[in-house]
């Protein structure tokens, strides 16, 4: 897609599913809002990121991007994952915690828009953090880590 389609594409999607910035930042502090409490993923991001408004910044242009085409982020996800402790449990989780958020947010369209990249976007994290760690999933297999052996 090219940069002058963008704002025509972006128009389309909003017209079809009622997304727009307004919603994706209320989605996105929601959902984050859940992940910090969350016993499974909380330790995960706390780990990880103290100042908690920049990264709810970069999360909005991000699904900005993913949602409505808009080309707001322009970042690497999977660099910044690959190094998580993270498997199948935790993308499970996420896109629980996401799914849920959404339904109870957003009108059905939009919440099925997001739903359908969030578990695509589920699904390519957790085939490039197993790849990662050397590990080639096939179709329908999920990623989790060999035990750690105690010497």
């Amino acid at each position: 897609m090219t940069a002058s389609q963008r704002p025509q594409t972006t128009a389309d999607i909003t017209a079809r599913t009622g997304i727009d910035e307004v919603m994706i930042e209320s989605l996105v502090r929601q959902f984050y809002g859940r992940i910090k409490d969350d016993p499974l993923l909380g330790p995960i991001f706390a780990a990880k990121i103290t100042d908690w408004e920049p990264h709810l910044q970069r999360m909005c242009a991000f699904w900005s991007s993913v949602a409505l085409m808009t080309g707001r982020y322009h970042g690497q996800p999977m660099r910044m994952h690959l190094p998580l402790p993270v498997e199948a449990e935790h993308f499970d989780r996420w896109l629980a915690l996401f799914e849920q958020t959404a339904r109870e947010i957003c009108p059905p369209a939009a919440a099925d828009h997001f739903v359908a990249r969030a578990r695509q976007i589920a699904e390519s994290l957790e085939l490039g953090v197993a790849d990662g760690h050397g590990v080639l999933l096939r179709r329908g297999e999920r990623f989790r880590r060999p035990p750690t052996s105690s010497a």
